[in-house]
């Protein structure tokens, strides 16, 4: 017989798999893609068409998945949604057709959802005061995807092209055989909601993230703190490029580094963090982090600089689980879904925004001489974002006094 028991292991092997799976894509999808056009402008056009088809589908999905979760149940939509994705693996890792590469993007990005209902999953099975701990190790769990991923990735890519995408989908696969005789269901038929227009929109559940009690202004905050997050990861290669002459072998190292560092704090730190502090300071110390750092990583002028400064930015790795933590108690709980669908929807709006950003930014101090402060123009934009959140967050503490968890 399947386990009863409400599976958080299960739940972390499929967001680490579903990251896993990404980073075993970024170091070959764009040779593919070359593979099957003729020149580097179309080239170039493809892979952007692919990225923002994935990003904005997948905006539009993550709300609806998570409230389809609050109605029927977490374990159905998150098998559909493993599924889904090896499907779109095994897409393209067979076609030798650009039109169905966007169609697999398309799949992906709707599935990749997944990690709004695994988020909901977490929030059903754990208690209120031990969410962020938690959220954290799905944080983990994603970090330690993207340390193996791209290094996996290369290695088999330089075998053959799709190689990577047939084990992303042998993994996504197995992991849906194994997610259909194991996991359990987390979320009671009698604390389910019915499905609306107003909560499956993306607009709105961001309505519905607003109107939260005690939650509405950290709207605002998440939203600023992933765009500046965005802007830094869409950035980093090209600006160390252009700033300290680094090539593939020392970004993957400082990359490498992130998620280390992003791994340790989330998966085994994060618990005491909130024990110690509570998640209010703990999120306001975690900004404060970002801020400070985000300027030097605009200021540095020696490569090991940025590695001190990765490792002194430790805090700000609790920053996202922290605040999803507080939203999450703010909601009922059948709403956990859609609530974790509307926070996931805002971190795919903001991994189109960020390139929108940074990309121009780049090109503007992209002839200036690598030692000119101007070239760190785009980590200051960084760090006024981050200030600006942590300023929403400072006077929103100040006005919303700690509240009892939703439990209803």
């Amino acid at each position: 017989m399947r386990n009863r028991n409400a599976s958080l292991p299960f739940i972390l092997i499929t967001v680490f798999i579903d990251v896993l799976g990404i980073g075993l894509m970024l170091p070959v999808l764009p040779a593919l893609i070359g593979s099957l056009t003729g020149s580097p402008d179309l080239q170039s056009w493809w892979y952007g068409a692919l990225l923002v088809t994935y990003g904005i589908v997948q905006f539009l999905c993550v709300p609806l998945l998570g409230a389809l979760s609050d109605r029927y149940g977490r374990r159905p939509v998150l098998l559909l949604s493993i599924f889904g994705l090896g499907i779109s693996y095994l897409i393209t890792a067979t076609t030798h057709s650009l039109p169905l590469l966007v169609v697999s993007r398309i799949i992906s990005g709707a599935t990749g959802a997944s990690f709004t209902v695994a988020s909901a999953y977490v929030a059903d099975i754990t208690p209120p005061e031990q969410r962020g701990r938690g959220f954290g190790a799905i944080g983990a769990a994603f970090g330690m995807g993207f340390i193996f991923g791209p290094v996996i990735g290369g290695l088999l890519g330089a075998v053959d092209l799709r190689l990577p995408f047939f084990v992303a989908a042998a993994l996504s696969l197995l992991n849906w055989l194994y997610g259909f005789f194991v996991l359990p269901e987390s979320l009671p038929a009698e604390k389910r909601a019915p499905v609306s227009l107003k909560r499956a929109n993306p607009l709105g559940a961001f309505f519905h993230l607003a109107q939260l009690r005690g939650a509405g202004g950290l709207v605002w905050v998440f939203a600023l703190t992933m765009l500046a997050q965005w802007v830094l990861h869409s950035s980093w290669v090209l600006y160390t490029s252009f700033r300290f002459g680094w090539g593939p072998q020392q970004n993957g190292m400082a990359l490498f580094v992130v998620g280390v560092n992003a791994a340790i704090v989330q998966g085994l730190l994060l618990g005491r963090l909130i024990h110690r502090f509570g998640e209010r300071r703990l999120a306001l110390m975690a900004m404060t982090s970002a801020v400070v750092v985000y300027c030097g990583y605009g200021l540095a002028n020696q490569g090991w600089m940025m590695y001190a400064l990765i490792l002194a930015n430790f805090l700000s790795f609790a920053s996202a689980p922290s605040l999803q933590a507080l939203v999450s108690k703010a909601a009922a709980v059948h709403e956990q879904g859609v609530t974790q669908g509307a926070l996931n929807a805002i971190t795919s709006v903001m991994t189109v925004i960020g390139p929108l950003l940074s990309t121009p930014l780049l090109a503007m101090v992209a002839h200036l001489p690598p030692g000119d402060w101007r070239m760190g123009s785009i980590y200051f934009l960084c760090s006024a974002l981050q200030a600006t959140a942590l300023v929403i967050a400072w006077r929103h503490f100040r006005q919303a006094p700690a509240t009892a968890p939703v439990t209803t």
